[in-house]
């Protein structure tokens, strides 16, 4: 049976849109934007190589610590907040159902 959670993404016009994820396709937020057409580049494939997949978590959710690589990357991207994550490093699990990422402006 088919797991799904509720993702919120808030594009770079303020428009706030419903995204419905799979939990049993190893996917992460950068793929499941591009799926919906939301404008994510992802340019390096998911690798935590790029920033093109930066985001803002609005919401109140615990995630995974952040890895080395997407620190470092974050170290050299724009307009990084508190609150940036790469959405190529979050993954679609049942913890972040009802989630909330705004969409960080493009460099």
């Amino acid at each position: 049976m088919e797991e799904n959670v509720t993702v919120y993404i808030i594009d770079r016009e303020g428009e706030k849109h419903e995204l419905l994820a799979p939990t049993d396709m190893n996917m992460n937020i950068m793929e499941l934007c591009k799926s919906y057409e939301l404008p994510v580049e992802g340019t390096c494939g998911g690798m935590a190589m790029c920033a093109s997949c930066q985001c803002y978590l609005e919401s109140d959710h615990e995630l995974d610590e952040q890895s080395d690589a997407e620190l470092d990357m974050l170290d050299q991207a724009f307009f990084v907040e508190d609150n940036s994550r790469l959405g190529c490093q979050i993954d679609i699990t049942e913890a972040i159902d009802n989630i909330v990422l705004r969409l960080a402006p493009e460099a």
